[in-house]
């Protein structure tokens, strides 16, 4: 039987690991909000200094490029129109300093009296621990558009 150092050993570990793992559903909730506000400084604060957002284009490289993206003429018709980044719970697996996260997004835009989902993709955010917390060092989306890049992306999680 496990005695008490032991046992409280195997607590903290737990205990750490569900912290880490609620870290990184918060910074992930936090996308939305943050795009849909026009927020550059909450984008920026998501990602690493050199961290990457590849969404099937040219890959944003470093966190003030990613956050550039909500300069995008496609984004700020998205929130001119009226916009909602919906992104689902993650499976979020931790390695150390290291995680990846994986899940789906949906981008709904107003269109007259109704909603729409413009896009819907497959994520794979990786993460790292900073002296800051967790922050993200890629995040790859492709759209769920029946070619394998989503699949692939899903597959290799």
């Amino acid at each position: 039987m496990a005695n008490a150092d032991e046992k409280l050993a195997a607590l903290e570990r737990r205990l750490a690991e569900l912290e880490d793992r609620m870290a990184i559903l918060q910074l992930i909730a936090s996308y939305g909000p943050a795009v849909d506000g026009l927020d550059r400084e909450g984008v920026a604060a998501l990602w690493a200094e050199d961290g990457s957002y590849d969404f099937s284009g040219t890959p944003l490289q470093g966190r003030d490029k990613v956050a550039d993206l909500i300069d995008l003429d496609t984004h700020r018709a998205y929130v001119s129109a009226g916009s909602s980044h919906i992104l689902s719970l993650p499976r979020v697996t931790v390695e150390g300093d290291r995680a990846v996260a994986v899940n789906y997004s949906q981008v709904f835009v107003k269109d007259g009296a109704s909603w729409r989902a413009d896009r819907t993709s497959a994520n794979r955010w990786d993460l790292a621990r900073t002296a800051d917390g967790w922050r993200v060092t890629k995040r790859t989306n492709r759209l769920l558009d029946g070619s394998p890049g989503a699949r692939d992306l899903l597959q290799r999680s």
